[in-house]
Formats: structure tokens, C-alpha cells, sequence
């Protein structure tokens, strides 16, 4: 993609162009995220739910050790089943 420009204005807005929009479908009331990395900024799309919200409901708890024997007799289980003669 070619280098696309938008100017800010006195306010601190700025326009973002047309292409860019429909490419991240953007539209009135959308709202994206800025992410500074060193001197250069990312700017996307913001999603429902930031990644700090997954986590959380992904690892309430943490997961219970599983002992190595304990793996080994699910995979020695799930070969059995599945390359069983019916």
C-alpha cells in the first residue's frame, strides 16, 4: 500500500482517509486503539474486548499440574479408542 498522509488539525484531530476505513471498517462512532512501540505509533481497529479481559476470563484459576503418567495413559486411552477395530 502506498504512503497515505492526514493532516492534523489546531484541535489535535485528524481524518483518517477513506481506504483505510473501509479496509479496518471503521465507520461513525468506531473506535480504534493507538500503541506506541519506541518512535513509532500502531494504530488499529479496537476490538469488543481488550486482550487483559480474555485473559482474565481464560485463567481464572490456574491450571492443575498434570503428572506426566497421567498424560501418558490419556494418549495411551484416546490411540485406543481411536484405532479400535468396531
Amino acid at each position: 500500500m502506498s504512503m497515505i498522509r492526514s493532516r492534523i488539525t489546531a484541535q489535535g484531530q485528524i481524518s483518517v482517509p477513506a481506504a483505510i476505513r473501509r479496509k479496518l471498517g471503521l465507520g461513525p462512532g468506531s473506535v480504534i486503539e493507538w500503541e506506541e512501540h519506541g518512535d513509532e505509533v500502531l494504530v488499529r481497529r479496537a476490538g469488543r474486548y481488550s486482550s487483559e479481559d480474555i485473559h482474565n476470563v481464560l485463567f481464572k484459576e490456574p491450571p492443575k499440574p498434570i503428572k506426566l503418567d497421567e498424560i501418558r495413559e490419556a494418549i495411551r486411552t484416546h490411540i485406543r479408542k481411536k484405532h479400535a477395530r468396531r
